[in-house]
């Protein structure tokens, strides 16, 4: 799964971890939300890298690996924050995520009875440093998004993004380069 090579999402295996992971991510999320101590200790124990305590994920957050997940410093995400680390997701320092913001990794067949076999692949996301990811946005596998780079609300990143623009769109594409005044 991690090498990017096809393999059966049912194994029991896979399934064994997503459940103890759905545990996990059951109890971070039933803490009220004034118990920060112990979100950032479940969020240690949960992700594969935190950049430092200055750490916020509002709950509900949801996630189907958590090891696959790497953030840098200072790092927001706002409600409903859904990640499918079936591949690494790796997001840099000072990066803000709005609410409803989902990022896949997992692939599956268009061919249905290829799909229906169960076996998929994944393909790795990476966000840069200073990233602003506005609400409702979809990141599809094999993305990156370099730095300095704000994503519009409601788009859906199907491709790489450079650093230092603004894009959006379903499917998101640049419309200019960041401090550009003009509307």
């Amino acid at each position: 799964m991690l090498a990017g090579l096809p393999y059966n999402a049912t194994d029991p295996e896979l399934l064994l971890e997503l459940n103890q992971v759905k545990d996990v991510i059951h109890r971070y999320n039933a803490l009220t939300p004034s118990r920060q101590e112990e979100k950032l200790a479940i969020l240690k124990g949960l992700l594969g890298h935190i950049g430092d305590d200055d750490i916020i994920i509002n709950q509900p957050f949801y996630c189907d690996y958590g090891r696959q997940i790497r953030v840098g410093k200072r790092f927001f995400a706002n409600f409903h924050f859904t990640v499918l680390d079936e591949a690494p997701v790796t997001i840099g320092d000072d990066c803000f995520i709005g609410p409803n913001v989902s990022i896949y990794t997992a692939c599956h067949s268009t061919d249905p009875e290829e799909r229906n076999t169960r076996r998929e692949w994944a393909e790795a996301v990476s966000i840069g440093d200073n990233v602003w990811i506005g609400g409702n946005v979809t990141i599809l596998p094999g993305v990156r998004i370099g730095n300095n780079v704000t994503i519009g609300a409601g788009s859906v990143v199907t491709r790489d993004i450079p650093d230092n623009v603004i894009a959006v769109g379903n499917p998101c594409r640049v419309i200019k380069p960041v401090g550009n005044k003009q509307s």
